[in-house]
């Protein structure tokens, strides 16, 4: 049996072209994921990610209530709200650097909806940011989010849960833009010690209905993992991973050293 993939005519954008490219090129994927202010000096973690071979990067917004987020990105998220970070100051910072590759904000839809679909949406097209991805609000509820964020130009990544059936899971990827999350195990993000078997359940089920670019993410925590990962994804998300040798003082530099190890994990399959 044939399964034709999900197709539409629309042109992709900043995020979705490059993810492309560098797949279509033969390139697996590495979209690590930092949390905005939670040090000084992430800023400069983003920009060492990017060197060290990043193709597109997730800035996390901390939310004080998070659904999602696991220990390592709450502890994160804690210090970050502490420094006084905000929505606002996240995207200024933004807005005064290139980064050289697309970014993507993933944040909690009570900030989006308090600051309004299109306020919102016209805050990251002026930053700079290509993508956003809000786990906590369902395709079944995004419309008025996605309208707005389809005509200022931000491409909404959609999570798809290894226990979504094959029919919301076909819905799911034809909206999602930029690249389609694909979850890879029930629970909130964390570094786990082996990679959960759904992971790439879920990528092996979710490549045949889209040509968007697959991404898997939560519980890949090595260069092993990923390599295990991307054997059937598109690509890999990896947080709380990364997260935690922030948190426990690796710096920039150790920020880059660690996805210079992911990008050759999962380019030499190893």
């Amino acid at each position: 049996m044939v399964t034709a993939h999900t197709t539409d005519a629309r042109e992709p954008g900043a995020l979705e072209k490059r993810l492309r490219a560098r797949r279509d090129a033969g390139a697996k994927l590495l979209v690590p994921y930092i949390v905005g202010g939670m040090a000084d000096d992430w800023l400069d973690a983003v920009h060492a990610v990017a060197d060290a071979g990043a193709d597109a990067i997730e800035i996390g917004i901390p939310f004080s209530d998070p659904v999602m987020d696991g220990p390592t990105i709450q502890e994160a998220s804690v210090r970050a709200l502490a420094r006084g970070t905000t929505p606002a100051s996240i995207l200024a910072t933004l807005a005064r650097t290139e980064i050289g590759v697309p970014l993507a904000v993933m944040t909690y839809y009570n900030l989006v909806f308090r600051a309004g679909h299109r306020r919102f949406a016209d805050a990251l097209v002026a930053s700079g940011v290509a993508g956003a991805i809000v786990p906590d609000l369902p395709l079944e509820e995004a419309g008025g989010w996605s309208e707005e964020a389809d005509a200022a130009g931000v491409e909404t990544v959609f999570l798809v849960a290894p226990s979504t059936p094959d029919e919301r899971a076909r819905r799911i990827c034809a909206r999602s833009r930029g690249f389609v999350y694909g979850v890879g195990l029930m629970g909130v993000t964390g570094e786990r010690a082996e990679l959960a078997a759904t992971a790439r359940e879920v990528a092996g089920r979710l490549r045949p209905m889209t040509d968007t670019p697959v991404c898997i993410g939560i519980g890949v925590s090595t260069p092993a993992q990923a390599a295990e990962v991307c054997a059937e994804a598109d690509g890999v998300v990896v947080g709380s991973a990364l997260v935690r040798r922030l948190l426990d003082g690796a710096g920039p530099g150790g920020a880059g050293a660690f996805v210079a190890e992911l990008r050759a994990g999962i380019d030499t399959g190893r």
